[in-house]
């Protein structure tokens, strides 16, 4: 009778799925993965051992006995050994198409000396004499004294041509004497609205660092990119997301050249993730930007990219003190940072924006920022309805504890990017002697918002720090670097488990996209959006879930990453 019940179970299975559109006409799968340590993030039933995939949709989840009766002809079945099978990942703040860029430009990121990026930017630039400026980025802030790099360093690597590269949290920026002469920088010049040219204390001059707004003063005069530059990003950025299993992301900044890339990958059938784009909010606007951000969202509706999202800087980061606190920093008595926008305009725009039916997704870092974030979002429901617009909060480095209930009760995500949550150089030599000890205690404080029951989502930020969700989700269960030794947690208060980060990069990502009826896990009629671990993810002690490797990644049941040593 068992037997006959799994059998009746999968054939249902398979007229279910034909039904919606999915399945083949004879029932049968064309992929069936068994001998698998299946975990579908469904309710319910949370572990299987086999998946059925028809029509790019998984046509059954169970036992290996009853996949086994969805084999046809040409059906391929692949014993996994055990391995983990899991919904593909969703990084749900992310710079695709802009760090792709960077990838292909003079490329900073991970390296961990002041000698070693200096050795980069002489190599680059030697190794490019055709172009007119050297560009791009990823540069660590604690690699230089007050997260301060000189022109004059600069001017010694590049000193034929103008120079700005970004830093790698993207708000500060390293110019050269040739580049700021051509911005018209200088002693006199005043710091613009929202930014800051740092300044030598004993002559006046700039140092060649910018902070926010200021960087544009010199990026403004760096030669454009074309189409096929955003293109060629993009399908680097691609090619590394899918190595990470990953196959649905939120792009944090699009404007229409970005947005242009993805659309153009998109009609060729070549946009191997699903977009949710947060378009780029020009705040000096104020509330006409609705109508701008509407025409961009309809132009750019495509089959795997929608355009749904509105993003808003409210402040900077807290190593620059450009990030808004509720109380002064430390070292500079007075100063709590500028929010970028006044509260007044920022709610006004936060109402304009949820009543054209844009989800709201807001950069803060400090605790006022994030204060002022959730206030806005108050103003927004009262104004238009409280209702289900699935609004979020990206980084939430500082949240004030009586803030924290407030997720929840808001039913506001928070997008946390879990990778900064150990004490790295950015922490203990730029960011706890700024705070102290008393407000530190609450920076990234993932455990204390999962705790409340509001929703986390997950996110790289990259190419700011590392694209690899399982890093991120390391890091959250144990508060330490992810190449660490297992030793004192940072903040142990704020742990997470697996179960939490796992829905964060799943279920709850496709939720935020609002998804969650067609991928997200794996389950009847689901989009086949699969990854396969090369081990059991949830045997794996936890420092070393960050060396687990992604082997195969589906989207719609096809591959857009096959490790070179995995055959499917």
């Amino acid at each position: 009778m068992p037997k006959l019940r799994t059998a009746v179970l999968a054939l249902l299975a398979a007229l279910a799925v034909a039904t919606c559109g999915g399945g083949r006409p004879d029932g049968r799968a064309d992929l069936i993965l068994t001998n698998a340590a299946v975990v579908t993030m469904a309710e319910g039933r949370t572990r299987a051992e086999a998946v059925a995939v028809a029509g790019g949709r998984i046509l059954f989840v169970g036992d290996g006995e009853a996949a086994a009766r969805l084999r046809g002809d040409s059906t391929r079945v692949l014993d996994l050994g055990g391995r983990t099978v899991l919904p593909a990942f969703q990084d749900s703040h992310i710079h695709l198409v802009m760090g792709g860029v960077e990838l292909l430009a003079c490329h900073l990121t991970e390296l961990g000396t002041k000698e070693a990026v200096f050795a980069r930017i002489r190599e680059y630039a030697a190794a490019h004499p055709e172009l007119a400026w050297v560009t791009g980025g990823g540069w660590a802030l604690p690699l230089f004294p007050q997260a301060n790099p000189r022109k004059e360093d600069l001017d010694a690597l590049v000193p034929d041509r103008p120079a700005v590269l970004d830093a790698a949290d993207g708000h500060s920026a390293w110019a050269n004497s040739r580049a700021l002469a051509l911005a018209g920088i200088n002693r006199d010049t005043p710091d613009p609205a929202g930014g800051r040219i740092e300044r030598d204390p004993g002559t006046g001059e700039p140092t060649g660092t910018l902070r926010e707004s200021a960087a544009a003063l010199v990026e403004k005069h760096v030669p454009e990119l074309g189409p096929e530059d955003y293109i060629r990003g993009l399908k680097a950025g691609l090619a590394l997301a899918n190595r990470y299993g990953i196959a649905s992301i939120i792009e944090a900044r699009a404007d229409a050249d970005i947005l242009e890339a993805y659309a153009a990958l998109d009609r060729a059938g070549e946009l191997s993730v699903r977009v949710l784009a947060s378009l780029h909010v020009d705040t000096g606007r104020g509330v006409s930007e609705a109508g701008r951000l509407a025409e961009l969202r309809r132009r750019f509706e495509g089959t795997r990219l929608k355009a749904g999202a509105a993003k808003i800087f409210i402040d900077g980061v807290v190593e620059s003190h450009t990030a808004a606190l509720l109380e002064p920093y430390a070292d500079r008595p007075g100063d709590r940072g500028t929010p970028l926008l006044e509260a007044e305009a920022f709610e006004a725009l936060a109402v304009a924006l949820d009543r054209a039916g844009f989800q709201i997704h807001v950069h803060a870092i400090g605790d006022r920022a994030i204060r002022m974030s959730l206030d806005a979002f108050v103003a927004a429901g009262r104004a238009n309805g409280f209702r289900d617009m699935r609004h979020h909060i990206a980084h939430l480095e500082l949240i004030d504890p009586a803030d924290i209930p407030r997720f929840r009760r808001l039913g506001v995500t928070a997008n946390f990017q879990a990778l900064w949550a150990y004490a790295d150089p950015y922490i203990t030599d730029l960011t706890l002697p700024i705070l102290g000890p008393g407000r530190s205690r609450w920076l990234y404080p993932i455990g204390s918002v999962a705790r409340t029951g509001a929703t986390i989502a997950g996110g790289s930020d990259w190419s700011v720090s590392s694209m690899n969700p399982l890093e991120a989700i390391e890091v959250a269960m144990t508060r330490r670097g992810p190449d660490d030794p297992p030793g004192e947690p940072w903040i142990p208060e704020e742990r997470t488990g697996l179960e939490t980060m796992l829905r964060a990069y799943t279920v709850n990502g496709a939720w935020l996209s609002r998804d969650e009826k067609t991928r997200g896990t794996l389950a009847l009629g689901q989009a086949a959006d699969i990854i396969v671990l090369d081990r059991d993810l949830f045997a794996a002690p936890a420092h070393e879930i960050s060396r687990i490797k992604v082997l195969w990644t589906l989207l719609d049941g096809r591959t857009v990453y096959r490790d070179p040593a995995f055959a499917d």
